[in-house]
């Protein structure tokens, strides 16, 4: 059995780089950027508007002039209309360019139109005040998204912005998700009395999406033939396998030794921690890796968030995120010579520190129990009593 730390470092000399593709802008919500991207002109491209009235030149204001005669109506997206006079003025909308012989934009609110003329109706009127200056966000040619950033709402509209219809992110991995055990039965199934429902792929797959991978499915019934067969497909076909169960002590779990017949190489199976002690890893001969989480959906759960998805985002050159961190709410005592991942529901006090508060559930089988809570809180193996008010890692989730 090795430690967490032990298992966490073998996974993560395993990172494989899947090449890149070309994807439509719009598709690539949640992928992981393989190229930089620049801005096609200055951001924005000319002095904008930001609140809809009229633009004048603040050498009129500075004169004393205080009511102007409306030139013109300008819209967003209309050419400029300049004026000639300092006692005209252009009417004006939000996000329009502003006119050169201009340099204030005064909200409507600050104004009284009557007859074809603006009057004041505030002293409160500074040069250059409701616009939006040239090149102020980024100048032509400047960094506005960076290899390894994850592509998210914000990064599509400055994507778009920029004129970057298509662009080049990292491929993700072919993945497939296994499920086992002849006790499961399909989710729109009617479970026997020593049946349960299948969730385990589910919630994997859902995880996965979450972070912009689209996953298979199979389930494996518990005959060694059958499951030496699949798996042997999956091989031939995926990159990455996630099995969920069929990895421990009992007479059915014939999973390690089909991937051990089928040149799959075990890099180490256990791990020092609860849930997921009996955590499988291996890699086939010809670089497929196997992910063999146990059954139990609490354990595959903080499997999968502690070691695959680091390893993923390892293999897609993601930027590092700062490690969170909480402060446990209350004391607790856990004695295992095991690394204990605890379920917390986590708040900000009212020193807006992050806390952590324990939801102790009924074992690794109780998935129920995830509903109500936001992260794994990692617990060091060296330590049996833990004080409130001390810190310690988090997994969010």
């Amino acid at each position: 059995m090795i430690t967490v730390e032990e298992a966490e470092k073998i996974i993560l000399a395993q990172t494989v780089d899947y090449g890149a593709e070309i994807v439509p802008f719009e598709l690539a919500l949640g992928r992981v950027l393989a190229e930089n991207i620049k801005a096609d002109r200055d951001l924005p491209p000319f002095n904008r508007v930001t609140m809809d009235g009229i633009a004048v030149s603040y050498e009129a204001i500075e004169s004393g002039i205080s009511t102007f005669r409306i030139k013109a109506t300008q819209a967003a997206g209309d050419e400029p209309v300049d004026i000639e006079e300092h006692t005209e003025c252009v009417e004006i909308m939000t996000g329009a360019m502003l006119p050169e012989s201009t340099n204030t934009v005064i909200r409507y609110e600050d104004l009284e139109l009557r007859a074809g003329l603006a009057t004041l109706v505030t002293n409160e009127i500074r040069r250059g005040q409701n616009i939006h200056y040239k090149g102020k966000d980024k100048k032509q040619d400047d960094l506005v998204a960076a290899v390894g950033e994850l592509v998210t709402p914000a990064i599509i509209s400055l994507l778009a912005s920029v004129g970057e219809a298509e662009l080049r992110v990292k491929k993700l991995p072919r993945v497939v998700i296994l499920s086992s055990g002849n006790e499961l039965v399909e989710v729109d199934q009617d479970p026997g009395p020593f049946q349960i429902r299948r969730s385990n792929n589910y919630t994997v797959k859902a995880v996965l999406k979450e972070h912009g991978l689209e996953a298979d499915m199979l389930h494996l019934p518990d005959d060694k033939e059958i499951i030496k067969k699949q798996l042997q497909i999956c091989l031939e076909n995926y990159d990455t396998i996630l099995l969920s169960g069929g990895i421990s002590m009992g007479k059915f779990d014939h999973i390690p030794k089909a991937l051990q017949e089928l040149t799959v190489n075990q890099l180490f199976h256990k791990v020092q921690q609860r849930p997921g002690k009996p955590f499988w890893f291996g890699k086939h001969q010809n670089g497929q890796l196997v992910f063999a989480f146990p059954g139990n959906p609490v354990a595959t759960f903080m499997c999968l968030h502690r070691y695959f998805l680091p390893w993923l985002h390892a293999s897609l050159g993601v930027k590092e995120k700062p490690v969170l961190r909480a402060v446990l709410s209350q004391r607790l005592s856990f004695h295992f010579p095991l690394k204990y991942f605890l379920q917390v529901k986590l708040h900000y006090n009212e020193y807006c520190q992050l806390m952590a508060v324990p939801v102790e559930g009924n074992g690794s089988g109780d998935f129920a129990n995830l509903a109500d809570t936001d992260a794994f809180m990692e617990l060091p193996v060296e330590k049996n009593e833990f004080k409130r008010g001390e810190v310690f890692r988090i997994w969010k989730f």
